[in-house]
């Protein structure tokens, strides 16, 4: 069982370097002058669409764009959960199908609380 865990420990200690290096080696070789900062118009220009903005550059976008990716990440909750029920039905019995209806009913608590504050509406 032990040694179970030290690979769980292991892997962690591999991510947080693999992570750490992917911020602390660009940092070095900046420090170490491999990577040249030399700023220039050319290199501050707009690169995504080969054309400046006309009017204001940074705007404001819809909250409610926001609602409709919190809804896209309950729905997929949803099924992150059901699945493994629906795997397991035999082995997690009434409780499992109890504990399903209280997290269906609390996701159709969500939704209707969306619904009755027009979230869900297009405008």
């Amino acid at each position: 069982m032990l040694v179970d865990f030290g690979y769980i420990g292991l892997f962690l200690i591999f991510a947080l370097l693999v992570a750490s290096s992917m911020v602390l080696i660009p940092v070095l070789l900046r420090l170490i002058g491999v990577i040249p900062k030399n700023p220039n118009p050319i290199k501050n220009s707009p690169f995504e669409c080969g054309m400046p903005t006309i009017g204001k550059t940074w705007i404001r976008f819809n909250f409610r764009y926001y609602y409709y990716a919190i809804m896209f990440i309950a729905l997929d909750i949803i099924a992150l959960f059901i699945y493994p029920w629906a795997v397991n039905t035999r082995e997690s019995g009434y409780f499992g199908l109890i504990v399903l209806g209280i997290l269906i009913i609390f996701v159709l608590i969500g939704y209707i609380y969306a619904w009755k504050k027009k979230v869900l509406e297009w405008k």
